[in-house]
């Protein structure tokens, strides 16, 4: 049993958000000066060791270190990527495998098929949450190049992370994917991207699909994926403005039983630590709009629960005896949504005590 933490790359400067934003603008501005929007808000999120900027070796190792040391095995660093172009790179590169520690460390990536936000914090109400521009159009020769892209500079590190033999890609939007090329081509490009891996003599490929809608899941064994998972699976989307921790953890956690019949794979899974994507909203006050990103907000989040939450995981795991099993922790540092492990001012080390925590019960009970 693994247990591997989502990072998010977005916290360095950009060419494309300082011509959007300003020079040298990241979310950290956000993050800070998101104050409360209703009574018991639990804002700004304050991290306790600081801002930091996710290409600096130094930083980024001594954020690895801890959460290694509470019991986080591997990182899926999230790679976003437009026909070629890369965004948010250097966190990656020049951050986590730039230094000792991330060179030896466990990672693996997810094709995140968005590109950033241009407008933040996002101020039209009336907007669609997801703009078409900011979709990523795929194809099965462009997914193919990605892989390649991938094999060259990735696959082939020893400390790329795989299950039971086979590298781990995930898709971040495995639903826009599948929609856009259809069942055919999409099941066309991962036996394409594997046989170019195989080549390369890097071995096989573990496709996972995250997030796969109602209307896609009954397909994703047809079109090659390995396994189902989720990048956040906590608060009901559409549901109430305010929801509460513990209550949307124990629905979500009956329903990982149907993920994995409805696709006839095996679902691994995914467990936050709160939502709360504030920051990225203007503040309309009372008038919140029922959609990302002022809402939901999910609120009652504590470790002693999320603790709960990733038991409930491992038992989940262990009882479904996939030979070897992920479970996912959303996430290492997704601050400006409100899900992170790293320490933070309200309850310092808190959530890397429950991941600690929660390995050491199963440990005993197993």
């Amino acid at each position: 049993m693994r247990l591997a933490a989502y990072v998010y790359p977005g916290w360095h400067p950009i060419p494309e958000r300082d011509e959007s934003f300003h020079e040298g603008f990241t979310e950290w501005e956000l993050v800070r000066e998101c104050g409360p929007r209703f009574g018991g808000h639990a804002q700004p999120k304050v991290p306790l060791l600081g801002e930091y900027d996710d290409r600096d070796p130094v930083e980024v190792a001594r954020r690895v270190e801890v959460a290694r040391a509470h019991g986080v095995d591997a990182f899926v660093y999230g790679f976003f990527w437009c026909r070629g172009k890369r965004v948010f790179q250097d966190a990656l590169d020049l951050g986590f495998l730039g230094s000792e520690l991330g060179r030896e460390t466990p990672f693996a990536l997810m094709w995140a098929n968005r590109m950033p936000r241009r407008v933040l914090p996002v101020r039209r109400r009336d907007a669609p949450v997801i703009e078409g521009t900011r979709r990523v159009r795929s194809d099965r020769e462009d997914f193919v190049a990605l892989i390649a892209y991938l094999a060259e500079r990735y696959f082939g590190r020893e400390n790329y992370l795989r299950v039971e033999g086979k590298l781990y890609f995930s898709i971040f939007d495995s639903t826009f994917f599948m929609k856009e090329l259809g069942t055919d081509e999409a099941r066309g490009a991962l036996a394409d991207a594997r046989e170019h891996v195989r080549k390369a003599g890097l071995g096989e490929v573990h496709f996972a699909a995250i997030d796969p809608s109602r209307h896609v899941i009954g397909d994703v064994a047809k079109v090659g994926f390995d396994s189902v998972t989720h990048y956040v699976l906590l608060p009901e989307w559409r549901g109430e403005l305010t929801q509460d921790y513990t209550i949307c953890a124990r629905r979500r956690a009956g329903e990982w039983p149907g993920y994995a019949e409805q696709s006839g794979l095996p679902y691994f899974p995914s467990i936050a630590t709160g939502w709360d994507a504030s920051p990225r909203a203007a503040d309309f006050g009372a008038e919140r709009p029922r959609k990302y990103p002022w809402s939901p907000v999910v609120v009652g989040e504590h470790p002693r629960e999320f603790q709960r939450a990733l038991r409930d995981a491992l038992s989940f795991s262990d009882e479904n005896a996939h030979p070897d099993p992920l479970v996912f922790l959303a996430s290492l540092n997704e601050w400006s949504e409100g899900h992170y492990l790293e320490p933070d001012e309200r309850f310092g080390y808190g959530w890397l005590e429950a991941v600690r925590a929660a390995r050491a019960a199963r440990n005993q009970s197993g």
